[in-house]
């Protein structure tokens, strides 16, 4: 474990000595920014129309967690993140392949589990920081506003699960070249075909189709941005992330047998 946590500070050190988290940090914190007003200033406007019109006569006033929260999570940062994961990704082998060092990694007395899950978590801690400035936000909310708190755990716990799926499989795709802007787009083509899986069940119906819609990492999302935790759901991630791990270890193992 010590090696493992070890890979995972260098990683992490590597991202900050580069401009990519700064980049992805930036990135992040304006489109945030930017969907957080637009969703809060919508509710503001709504509430003092309803105001207006005498109080909605009775209905029960809106829910900061319908209006602003699950909006922002489930119809905007998905996107965003299937966004920036390749940003995130594409370096952890393409760029030890482009500088030489794959050898000296390859041949190192790690194994290549070790190497293979300090990288993920590098990688992790990263995201974390991503999912910790959404919250940011959503503390905001608290301090001028009454939204329901219990779902938020789910809410956190999803975008986590969410985000280490798409980063297994974006490390998976940066040991097919040592170009890093190879490896990006690959992964967001592929993370896109996969965002777009679910609209299969607008046009089609029976169990091919349903087999399609399952495989969307959007459509898991949506019972946690609901604040609901369904087992299901994170079973689904957890064999993404498992499948991206093993699929990154059998591709280092063909990359030994070329060296």
């Amino acid at each position: 474990m010590r090696n493992v946590i070890a890979v995972a500070g260098k990683e992490l050190r590597a991202y900050f000595h580069s401009p990519i988290a700064y980049l992805v940090m930036t990135v992040y914190a304006a489109l945030l920014g930017f969907f957080f007003y637009s969703f809060t200033a919508t509710y503001v406007v709504q509430s003092f129309r309803i105001q207006a019109m005498g109080g909605g006569m009775g209905a029960p006033p809106m829910s900061l967690n319908e209006y602003i929260i699950r909006p922002l999570l489930a119809g905007v940062l998905t996107v965003v993140i299937l966004l920036l994961v390749p940003l995130i990704t594409m370096r952890l082998y393409a760029e030890e392949k482009r500088s030489g060092t794959i050898e000296l990694l390859l041949t190192s007395p790690l194994t290549d589990l070790e190497v293979i899950l300090g990288k993920f978590l590098g990688a992790m801690a990263l995201y974390a920081v991503l999912v910790a400035m959404t919250f940011l936000y959503v503390g905001y909310l608290f301090l001028h506003g009454n939204p329901n708190a219990k779902p938020l755990l789910a809410q956190v716990l999803g975008l986590l699960l969410y985000g280490a799926a798409l980063l297994a499989l974006g490390m998976w795709f940066s040991t097919f070249t040592k170009n890093q802007i190879v490896a990006g787009v690959v992964a967001f083509a592929v993370f896109l075909l996969l965002f777009v899986m679910d609209w299969v069940t607008a046009y089609g119906s029976g169990r091919a189709s349903d087999v399609i819609s399952y495989l969307s990492l959007t459509k898991h999302f949506d019972n946690f941005a609901k604040g609901v935790i369904d087992l299901s759901d994170v079973v689904f991630y957890v064999s993404v992330v498992v499948l991206g791990i093993f699929l990154t270890a059998r591709s280092v193992d063909a990359l030994k047998g070329r060296a």
